[in-house]
């Protein structure tokens, strides 16, 4: 049975997380933005704090939009089924 670190959980937004994930999909912090029906500065405020938090940029700017780090994909694939994990529990209510 896996142990679940109270401490840590206490300490991460889960919406950060999902915010995260919006950019990672938009490919630009407007763009998330716009998704999620929040002001851009808000969401540029939740990305500096996960870069703090994941010590690594997570995006790099290009002409085009974000491109996210190796570390960035390396998240995605281990949080966006957890996410959707996440979700099913949530539709059960």
């Amino acid at each position: 049975m896996m142990v679940l670190d109270e401490a840590l959980f206490m300490e991460t937004d889960l919406n950060a997380l999902f915010t995260l994930l919006v950019i990672y999909r938009e490919r630009g912090v407007s763009r998330a933005a716009d998704r999620l029906n929040v002001k851009q500065p808000a969401v540029s405020n939740t990305l500096a704090k996960l870069r703090i938090h994941f010590n690594d940029p997570l995006f790099v700017r290009h002409a085009r939009g974000l491109t996210p780090t190796s570390k960035t994909n390396e998240i995605m694939r281990r949080l966006a089924p957890a996410l959707m994990e996440i979700q099913k529990v949530l539709q059960v209510a």
